[in-house]
């Protein structure tokens, strides 16, 4: 009997949300996504520490000042990563650029071109790389010259308001990954309803109804559903271009043995009564402010991005010269 992962990976592009190529052997998805907290997470693990010391080697290779050498460590750890992850899966990989310069359009679009570099000296084509971005306004900006100019495929995080995805859309990315169990977190949080049915679930109908939005008005950017709190979430989104599934999830559908029918599809969306809207950047901001939990969970998000790539700095310098000068 197929489980529910099969009956998904029917109608929908499943991808891998980790940095552990075992999973990733083990559910061979098309694609995968890795951030700063997964790869902070796996270059913690036994088996992948061969990696962080090549990193740790790059960087001390390239010289200059402490700094700069952690800087350059942690960059080739997160390309070393996608490397061997490309390795194992037929798509691309997503490489996420440093949640610190999300309001520095130029300094994304700088950091985007060097990790393709680096994917290059790898002898890995830009084609087979996502390079994420979060979906602030730079990041939108960013994007845009990214893939207009550059030919680099962008992924758009951290997307949690319609008025993102619009953005998004018009910018003419390659995909977004608006985040589901977010979505749901701050409702519980912040409402009386604790318990969400799925097709009821403010995450699950945030995405539908920027899915609905892009496949009515033609646009080509893939919607990549992201950061699920349960299967129920998944399974109301079946039909959904990609989504992107924790091994943890991954598990639970390959035991599932429930059969999955589209709840997402391009007919329903060209018969949805949505409205075209065009942003600039006043109204992006005004419409993205005016969504109290979008707010919140984007600068949150940001936060804790950030806060992961400064771990994995600190914990690559310790490696670097600590060991080295003996402590």
């Amino acid at each position: 009997m197929e489980s529910a992962l099969e009956h998904l990976k029917q109608h929908t592009t499943v991808v891998a949300d980790t940095g552990d190529f075992h999973a990733i052997e083990e559910y061979q998805p098309l694609d995968a996504t890795t951030n700063p907290s997964l790869i902070l997470a796996a270059a913690q693990m036994p088996s992948y520490q061969q990696l962080v010391k090549d990193a740790i080697a790059h960087g001390k290779e390239l010289g200059g000042s402490e700094d700069n050498q952690v800087t350059n460590a942690c960059e080739k750890l997160f390309v070393l990563f996608g490397a061997e992850i490309l390795k194992r899966i037929k798509g691309r990989v997503s490489t996420e650029v440093d949640a610190r310069l999300s309001f520095d359009k130029e300094g994304m679009v700088k950091k985007a071109r060097h990790f393709i570099d680096l994917y290059k000296e790898a002898g890995i084509s830009k084609d087979r790389i996502l390079i994420k971005l979060s979906s602030t306004w730079e990041g939108i900006q960013a994007g845009k010259i990214l893939e207009e100019q550059h030919g680099i495929h962008c992924n758009m995080t951290l997307l949690f308001s319609f008025a993102q995805a619009v953005a998004c859309a018009e910018a003419g990315v390659t995909l977004i990954s608006p985040f589901v169990g977010r979505i749901l977190d701050w409702h519980v949080a912040n409402t009386d309803k604790k318990v969400y049915e799925p097709s009821e679930d403010p995450g699950v109908k945030s995405v539908t109804k920027i899915y609905n939005y892009y496949k009515k008005f033609g646009y080509k950017t893939i919607v990549m559903g992201a950061s699920f709190r349960n299967t129920g979430e998944i399974k109301a989104l079946t039909g959904c271009d990609y989504l992107t599934i924790s091994p943890k999830l991954l598990g639970e559908l390959s035991k599932d043995t429930s059969k999955l029918t589209p709840m997402l599809s391009v007919k329903e969306a060209q018969a949805s009564s949505l409205e075209k809207i065009h942003l600039d950047e006043k109204t992006f901001r005004w419409l993205h402010n005016e969504d109290q939990m979008a707010v919140e969970k984007l600068s949150d998000g940001i936060r804790k991005f950030a806060a992961d790539a400064i771990k994995l700095e600190q914990m690559i310098k310790e490696r670097m010269f600590n060991a080295a000068n003996g402590k």
